[in-house]
């Protein structure tokens, strides 16, 4: 027997199938290993593509004969691979394996993919679309956040209360822009905002950039705004949080600054109510009435205090139609009373203060307060139909209370006796003159022939 030369023993050992590294497993294996083979001293002849090296260590192997340290990330890559479909051994023989993918490749197309090997192979565009990275703030799809620059940590988010500001960008679902404020203040938490950018910034990180996908609902509603955002439209907003700051002491401020807060509380519930959202509207006038009737180390002029005034009655009455919406009867009438106690002749508290009695069946109470809206305003077409409506309705809610009187004495009928007593009354008196006029007829027939026998 010839003694093996280098060359004899290179073409011997490129004949071998393909073997694993000592210690550790085969990259492309079975659910039951067969016996491990030992790494060949030479290379074969067909070798594989190298797997790609990433400085995290991602589907990466080293030069050694360790184990190899992850494919898909540590530790998880292997058992979701155990747990998928089984895997055919690849060999190396003599047929072209240049069509073969990577072990690596091969491996991943059966396992799950982790969130970073994911995105590594997303383009730009299909990044935004991950549901991973959107935020389901109300759990119901309908208002969600994603965080395009991350901000200082979740110990720099605002507080419900405080004044914050924000750089702010509307867009519609084509793109167009409707809304752009480099610098736009609020007070979070009291709805001064879309709803939908009132709750996203209490989520947002002091610097945060944050992408906000929301539905008309939390937007402008049904009712859109004329004439850049139509009805039912939902919108998209890139907000970066630029300041948070405690809100200024009401104690302290001036009387115009005062009157300047609460009529923009104000006009922030006419915008709810003109949407039909009685509930923000009635929650926007309540923080009106508190920063006017808050207390004040502040002097104020008797012209300031008669516009705070004056503001106060806006929000009551405003108050009270919102109130009145939700059928919160005895809370629409303790503002309309409030209201009536500073201004006893404010036509609208009189007006509705009338409709919350008639809404209650007090009628007979609500028709004078009417009667007296009626008399300041004598051609108000609304009070008139208005008190129109509840004298009919009182006069058909006498009848039924008496028909229920005489029904609870036991005379359910007596409405109708008499009726009858004057159909009966108007029958016999023609009988009545009958009957005498035949007696005197008879009467005389006898007188004659009484004397025409003694004749």
């Amino acid at each position: 027997m010839e003694p093996l030369t280098a060359e004899s023993l290179r073409v011997l050992l490129g004949q071998l199938p393909l073997q694993r590294p000592a210690g550790g497993e085969s990259r492309v294996h079975r659910r039951t290993h067969t016996n491990p083979f030992e790494v060949p001293r030479g290379p074969p002849r067909h070798p594989l593509p190298p797997p790609p090296t990433g400085s995290d260590g991602r589907c990466c192997r080293g030069p050694s004969s360790s184990p190899p340290t992850s494919w898909c990330g540590a530790g998880s890559a292997r058992s979701s691979l155990d747990g998928a479909e089984d895997f055919e051994v690849l060999e190396e023989d003599e047929d072209d394996l240049s069509e073969l993918p990577p072990l690596e490749d091969v491996g991943r197309a059966r396992g799950p993919l982790r969130e970073d090997a994911q995105s590594s192979e997303r383009g730009p565009g299909e990044a935004a679309e991950d549901p991973q990275e959107w935020l389901d703030v109300l759990g119901s799809g309908l208002l969600k956040k994603k965080t395009l620059v991350p901000g200082q940590g979740v110990e720099s988010r605002p507080r419900k209360g405080q004044d914050v500001t924000v750089r702010l960008r509307a867009t519609l679902e084509d793109g167009s822009v409707v809304e752009e404020n480099p610098s736009l203040t609020f007070t979070l938490g009291d709805c001064d905002v879309l709803q939908a950018l009132d709750l996203c910034v209490q989520l947002m990180e002091m610097g945060e950039t944050a992408l906000i996908m929301s539905d008309a609902k939390y937007c402008y509603g049904v009712q859109g705004r004329s004439p850049d955002i139509p009805p039912n439209a939902a919108l998209t907003l890139e907000v970066e949080l630029l300041e948070a700051q405690d809100a200024p002491d009401l104690e302290l401020l001036s009387g115009k600054e005062k009157i300047g807060l609460a009529n923009r509380k104000r006009e922030r519930g006419n915008f709810y109510y003109q949407q039909a959202d009685y509930v923000l509207a009635i929650n926007s006038y309540d923080i009106a009435l508190k920063v006017i009737s808050s207390s004040s180390k502040v002097d104020f002029t008797p012209d300031e205090e008669a516009e705070l005034l004056d503001v106060k009655v806006k929000c009551l009455n405003n108050l009270a139609a919102s109130q009145l919406k939700l059928d919160h009867y005895e809370a629409a009438l303790k503002s309309c009373n409030l209201v009536l106690e500073h201004q006893p002749e404010n036509i609208k508290a009189l007006f509705r203060k009338g409709k919350v009695l008639a809404q209650q069946g007090e009628y007979r109470e609500a028709i004078p307060i009417l009667k007296a809206a009626l008399k300041l305003e004598p051609s108000n077409k609304t009070i008139h139909a208005e008190l129109s409506k509840l004298v009919k309705k009182h006069a058909d809610q006498k009848t039924v209370e008496t028909e229920m009187y005489r029904k609870m004495l036991g005379n359910p009928r007596a409405s109708s006796a008499p009726v009858k007593c004057k159909d009966k009354l108007t029958w016999s008196i023609p009988w009545k003159w009958l009957f005498g006029a035949t007696a005197i007829a008879l009467g005389g027939v006898a007188l004659s022939v009484v004397i025409a026998a003694r004749n």
